[in-house]
């Protein structure tokens, strides 16, 4: 099976944690007026929803540093371990909590067939010669899509997976802003609305790739990166 990056791996940046935050935190102050603009409203970003998503992104510098590649056989785990970040924390007693549904989460990322981890490490391995910008894209759509990676927090682990692509490249890793967000939402309830291999997901794929790939190129913030 090929590897998820083409290219061979070089040093990869680290994350600016503190420049992240920042961002999501905008987010958050201004979710009201932004979530006006969507077309499918969303829930209000809370603080546990962004603590989460930066022990995700700690989580996905942890990786970059330790040059591991989550799509390398052995270490699929990273990806159940950052599913588990955006869901639960680091709290191990809401692990102990919800020790049912991490065990469905990890049976449903294992499972064979359209939704499964062997079908997103094939399906990128497909994406091999694309830009950067089109494979974390494409694995974006692949995660988000029915049936879907995870039984919860698809969109936010998969940002965290478009994120470790895209710094694996030496690009920013996606994180959402106040510019991106309706840019960001409104496709990806399209995406998560439609299945894998349907005629809806053939006529809208290429335009979904080309507005992601857009999405992450256009809005990518240097400051995201430590050098």
């Amino acid at each position: 099976m090929p590897a998820s990056h083409p290219e061979p791996m070089v040093k990869a940046p680290r994350l600016n944690l503190l420049a992240i935050e920042s961002s999501l935190r905008a987010v958050q102050r201004d979710f009201e007026p932004i979530n006006q603009r969507l077309e499918t409203r969303r829930d209000p970003l809370s603080d546990a929803v962004v603590e989460h998503m930066m022990l995700g992104y700690a989580a996905v510098d942890a990786l970059l540093a330790e040059r591991v590649d989550p799509f390398e056989l052995g270490n699929s785990r990273a990806l159940l371990e950052l599913n588990g970040l955006v869901i639960y924390g680091g709290d191990p007693r809401l692990r102990d909590e919800y020790a049912a549904g991490l065990i469905a989460t990890e049976e449903r990322f294992y499972a064979k067939g359209d939704g499964g981890f062997e079908s997103l490490r094939e399906y990128l391995a497909l994406l091999n010669g694309e830009s950067v910008w089109r494979r974390a894209a494409g694995a974006y759509i692949h995660v988000l899509s029915e049936p879907q990676l995870y039984l919860e927090g698809n969109h936010r682990t998969g940002a965290l997976i478009m994120s470790w692509l895209l710094a694996l490249a030496g690009k920013p890793p996606f994180v959402l802003s106040v510019e991106n967000a309706k840019g960001y939402f409104d496709p990806s309830s399209i995406t998560k609305g439609t299945r894998k291999h349907s005629l809806r997901m053939l006529l809208t794929r290429r335009k979904l790739l080309k507005h992601f790939a857009t999405l992450l190129k256009e809005g990518a913030q240097k400051t995201h990166l430590l050098r």
